[in-house]
């Protein structure tokens, strides 16, 4: 297997490459091209939802953009030690009846020593908005690499 770099155990610095790699992968809402980021047998646990290997994130994934439509990420480190990080990250889309929704949650990765995420535990909370109150348009621009994101 070919190494997925940054590499674990990770410092402030790749971890944080880590989590704007993902961020950018997340935001081409291509599921095979996110889910090449996992183990074959990576575990997940997404709000209710269990999900077990590259085959069923793509299913996941797939079914998730199919809902969320124009879906746009946020992510930022929020620690890391070893092979694992923790992140925050706020996302908006819409739903086919055109409402739009900022969804928040926290994120526990851990990796194997090829740097390829083996687990992935995400708790999410959905909060209605108007399409006046989004804030987050498309994937992040460069000038805005490294910037936090607001808690509200």
């Amino acid at each position: 297997m070919a190494d997925r770099p940054p590499l674990p155990p990770f410092t402030e610095e790749t971890a944080r490459q880590k989590v704007q790699a993902a961020e950018d992968a997340w935001n081409t809402r291509d599921p095979e091209r996110v889910a090449g980021a996992y183990t074959e047998d990576s575990v997940w646990r997404n709000r209710d939802r269990f999900v077990r290997g590259r085959t069923e994130i793509v299913t996941f994934l797939t079914e998730k953009w199919e809902r969320e439509l124009d879906y746009a990420l946020r992510k930022s480190l929020w620690t890391f030690a070893g092979n694992r990080i923790a992140v925050r990250f706020q996302y908006e889309s819409h739903d086919v009846d055109g409402q739009w929704w900022r969804s928040y949650g926290n994120e526990n990765w851990e990796f194997d020593d090829h740097g390829y995420m083996r687990r992935r535990e995400a708790s999410i909370n959905d909060l209605r908005i108007d399409e006046s109150e989004r804030r987050i348009f498309g994937p992040r621009p460069e000038s805005e690499r490294g910037v936090d994101i607001p808690l509200q």
